[in-house]
């Protein structure tokens, strides 16, 4: 009997991570459809703004729910740390940069080099984190990833620039960076607290560097396809699928959740083409499997644990002090 129960908490543990995973993956590779969709109708900044009002309001009603005071109230240096590196960082910048950077590439491309960000998060742990070392295994997936971004950012992609690969890129690095800083800080916010706490900061840091680039609430032109991207955006992508990924962060760590980023390019890939009637040359294709095999290198190991250790129903994690980059 006992035995018996074990094995659906395993089931349910199982079933859980893969549920918060394919929330976040698919929610989040819609966000570059929509974006991109947006950025018709919308200043980029404005729009990561706006999108951050709605979320902060939608994050708001659920913690006034489901929330009391005691679980959303800071109590260390560490926890405003945390709450800082989420809203500023993992939030703030990473989609100020998406948003500004997505003007001048297509969904599939930027997801793409958006997934560099499992592979850059192991570089930062080991040099921010006593814990983790970084490996020859692990230079060598980092570079294939980087080989890769130079190959999507092979101007016969189609809608593709270099500025706007690099644009993308500090997306990328700002989310690595900050994911470390939030497990650096060692919060005692939960991940839920900190997402509450930290979509009502990137607006506000949105809403300034709008206002610092001059950019004007009449600029935006309120059509179907703006309103439609701007609900998708606040709502979906911007509420329901951070909450999917911190808790994921909580469950299975900060680099095994960070490997959402590369079923993210195969969302978005196919929600540009069959959306926006978007293209990928064979040269950025080839350039995704370069991407994709760096990944496999750091990351294999990883996808076993998440799965090993989510059965458990415990939450052993790459946070873990025995953990290592390999």
């Amino acid at each position: 009997m006992t035995a018996d129960i074990a094995a659906r908490a395993d089931r349910v543990g199982v079933q859980r991570t893969l549920a918060l995973f394919l929330t976040a993956a698919v929610l989040f590779g819609g966000t570059f459809v929509a974006a991109k969709a947006g950025l018709a109708y919308l200043p980029p900044l404005l729009f990561v703004a706006i999108r951050f009002d709605i979320g902060a309001v939608v994050l708001a009603s659920y913690a006034a729910v489901s929330m009391s005071r005691s679980d959303l109230r800071p109590r260390t240096v560490g926890d405003v740390v945390g709450i800082a590196a989420t809203g500023l960082l993992v939030i703030g910048f990473t989609n100020v940069f998406l948003f500004v950077g997505q003007q001048y590439t297509t969904s599939g491309v930027a997801a793409i080099v958006f997934s560099l960000n499992p592979i850059l998060t192991p570089v930062f742990a080991a040099v921010l984190l006593t814990d983790e070392r970084f490996s020859v295994r692990a230079g060598v997936g980092m570079a294939l990833g980087l080989a890769g971004v130079v190959l999507v950012a092979n101007p016969s992609g189609g809608g593709v620039s270099a500025s706007g690969i690099a644009i993308l890129s500090a997306g990328a690095v700002a989310s690595a960076f900050g994911a470390v800083a939030i497990r650096w800080a060692d919060t005692t916010l939960s991940s839920t607290a900190r997402t509450v706490w930290g979509v009502p900061l990137a607006a506000v840091l949105s809403h300034l560097l709008s206002l610092g680039a001059g950019e004007s609430v009449a600029s935006v032109s309120v059509t179907p396809t703006a309103v439609a991207a701007l609900v998708y955006v606040g709502v979906f992508s911007g509420a329901v699928a951070y909450l999917a990924y911190f808790a994921l962060i909580d469950t299975a760590g900060a680099t095994r959740a960070n490997l959402v980023f590369y079923l993210i390019p195969i969302v978005s890939t196919l929600g540009g083409w069959l959306l926006l009637g978007e293209a990928l040359s064979a040269v950025t294709l080839v350039g995704f499997a370069v991407v994709l095999s760096g990944f496999l290198l750091i990351g294999s190991r990883s996808i076993a644990a998440t799965v090993r250790n989510s059965g458990r129903g415990g939450q052993q994690s790459s946070d873990e002090p025995t953990s290592s980059v390999r």
